[in-house]
């Protein structure tokens, strides 16, 4: 989080174990976790940017697409 941590690097993909190897804290790891087990991609945004989710849902790639190594 670049408010929390002014030196933090955006990442545009990755993957669940790099989250949990490199213990990323772009989310919780028991979360990061059940997404990985169930094949789940997510994709790590600022939720508080208004319009984001919309971006999101309309396919526009921002913040951090996560999946498994697939």
């Amino acid at each position: 989080d670049p408010i929390l941590n002014p030196e933090a690097k955006k990442f545009d993909d990755l993957k669940f174990i790099e989250i949990l190897n490199k213990r990323l804290s772009v989310m919780d790891s028991t979360a990061t976790s059940l997404c990985m087990d169930n094949r789940i991609p997510i994709v790590v945004f600022n939720l508080n940017e208004f319009g984001n989710i919309k971006r999101i849902v309309m396919g526009e790639k921002i913040g951090t697409f996560v999946r498994g190594d697939d």
